[in-house]
Formats: C-alpha cells, structure tokens, sequence
C-alpha cells in the first residue's frame, strides 16, 4: 500500500465540494479527495456557479488545518503547487497567480480555488479545497476573453496526467506552518499578476505583494500600506 490518503473518483456529480464535506464530517482523513469527470453544479467564488464538462479536471481535496491561521493561506499555498505543476508542462507561457485564489495564463484565468471551511467550535474542523482547472473542456463563450485551458498549449494533456502529480504537491503543504515562509513569497512574487497594478476594490491604490499572513498589501495615494484579508479584486481600468 502507498499510504496516501484515498482518492474517490465518480462520473458526473452535481458538487466534488459537497461530497467532500459529507467525508469529511464522517471522519476522512486530511488529504482525502475527491474527482469528478463533470460537475452539474460547480461552485466558484462569490457565489457564483463554475462551468465544469468533461475534459477538466474538478477536484476537492481535504486540508485539517492545526490553527485558523493556517486556513488563511491556504488558497495561496494551493495556487502554488498548481503553478509549479503547470511549470512541468514546459509549452505554456508563464504561469501567474492573481490574489487571493486565480490561476493566470497570458493574462486569462486557467483555473480557481475555493477553501469552505467547517467550523467545530472555535476552530476550524476541516477546510474543502474546490479546484476546477480548465484542461480539455469547451469554454463557455461568455467567459472566453477573461478564461483559457490548457488544451490550447498542449494539445495532449489531460486531467489525469496533471492529477497524478498535483496530489502529491498538496500534500506537501500539510504540516507547512501558519505563516508564509520566505521561500514561499518569493515564489508567490515571482507569479504576482497584480503586482505594480492599479486597483480599485477591494481596496483603492497599488498592489504591493502579500504579506506572510496572506494578505493583499495594497498601496495608498498617501504611501501607506493598507493590508487586505478578503475580497474580490477589481481593476481601476477595468
């Protein structure tokens, strides 16, 4: 046996994310994930439903956080072990980050994490990472200025081929600490889509990187350093 945590694959769900809430408060393991050929109904950010046919690769994965900290970056570390799995495909262009949870290809959303928390007590009990990556599937032509999928650089990728090394790299940042290391900023930095832009919510001046805590540092017209938590990212010019 490898020891790893079970992978539990099914044909077409309505949500990887609530089936793996229902495992998780039946006890499964952290690491526990869950994989499915299509969602009929994927959650994205916002409350927003995430397009999810066969040919992507919609995943959930299970994270026992040790502290509430932790969960606070969490969605920066997963963004992390996609870029670096991603950066094994060698014919993409550069792979970004865009705070606080956007995979970014030639400017155009490759994929989404989405952490819900379940709370027992005052601490979190479990966090579900939702991860939808556009692989093969059609883009729905609403979104297809602002997404893209891998399949239009590398025409024989798949999501099996992506799932068997990402599962490693998320269980690699299980027992990582709450706070983010030096190593970790600066290869968030290095993928820093927002970085040097002018935005306008969710807070008003000009990103500045992240903090340790996973933070959006945003700078104001007085040279202050506002530090952002939580929200959406809207653009000054758009």
């Amino acid at each position: 046996m490898s020891g790893r945590p079970p992978l539990f694959r099914h044909g077409r769900v309505s949500s990887t994310l609530d089936l793996l809430h229902e495992l998780a408060g039946a006890g499964a393991v952290a690491g526990t994930a869950v994989v499915a050929e299509e969602q009929t109904s994927g959650r994205g950010s916002r409350g927003r439903t995430w397009h999810s046919p066969r040919g992507g690769l919609w995943l959930s994965w299970l994270y026992r956080p040790r502290s509430a900290a932790a969960g606070e970056v969490l969605s920066l570390r997963v963004g992390l072990a996609i870029g670096r799995v991603l950066d094994l495909m060698g014919d993409l262009p550069p792979v970004q980050l865009k705070w606080p949870n956007d995979v970014m290809i030639g400017g155009r959303k490759v994929a989404g994490i989405l952490c819900e928390a379940r709370w027992q007590g005052g601490e979190p009990g479990w966090i579900a990472v939702g991860i939808g990556l556009n692989v093969q599937n059609p883009i729905p032509p609403e979104v297809r200025a602002t997404a893209t999928r891998l399949g239009d650089f590398c025409s024989d990728v798949t999501p099996d081929s992506l799932l068997s090394v990402l599962l490693p790299e998320l269980e690699s940042i299980v027992d990582l600490p709450a706070a983010l290391g030096d190593a970790e900023l600066a290869a968030f930095a290095r993928r820093d889509w927002l970085a040097g832009r002018t935005i306008r919510e969710p807070a008003s001046g000009i990103a500045r990187g992240i903090s340790r805590q996973g933070a959006l540092q945003v700078e104001r017209g007085d040279g202050q350093i506002a530090e952002v938590r939580a929200g959406h990212v809207v653009l000054l010019d758009g």
